[in-house]
């Protein structure tokens, strides 16, 4: 039995990002080391991807950084057609290669959080602002975004319920 092993190493930065025109990763900079090992007519791709990416913040819109530290494995085999199916790529035998750039790509995003957020008090304050207007119940409210980033701080502490909701909800009791 043998095997076979080779290196390969690549360093992705903003470039990457247009080329591959994804929408949620616009820039980066990351390094991804790609050993490939055959055995047994199959390819293991291990990839090790390390650096990190910007992204917008989804409550300031600001750019953030995200580090990213992943390992991610994938296994191609020579067939007739191309198939992505049962955690094995297939690849036509007479194309005889593979883009992983996508493949990439896709690690890179699906290792990020959902929910893209400064850490509390480090978003823009002028945008912060015009949320806290638009978001406020009342004039007197001045305290909101205070109120807002120490709730999303701890999950425990039970927000005021506007006085509208408040209204809809006797609307659906009476019902």
């Amino acid at each position: 039995m043998s095997e076979d092993v080779s290196h390969y190493e690549y360093v992705l930065d903003n470039d990457f990002f247009i080329s591959i025109d994804a929408p949620e990763i616009q820039k980066g900079k990351l390094r991804v080391a790609l050993t490939v090992k055959k055995s047994m007519g199959v390819f293991v791709l291990n990839f090790h991807t390390e650096g990190f990416v910007v992204v917008p913040c989804d409550r300031c819109l600001d750019d953030m950084e995200i580090p990213v530290d992943i390992d991610d494995e994938l296994k191609v085999k020579m067939g007739a057609t191309f198939s992505d199916e049962n955690d094995i790529v297939v690849v036509p035998e007479e194309d005889g290669y593979i883009n992983v750039a996508w493949f990439i790509y896709e690690f890179i995003a699906l290792s990020l959080p959902m929910k893209h957020v400064h850490a509390p008090g480090k978003c823009n304050k002028a945008m912060m602002g015009a949320l806290s207007k638009h978001l406020r119940s009342s004039a007197d409210d001045e305290d909101y975004m205070d109120d807002v980033e120490e709730n999303d701080a701890d999950p425990d502490v039970e927000r005021e319920i506007d006085p509208r909701w408040k209204d809809l909800k006797k609307i659906l009791d009476n019902n």
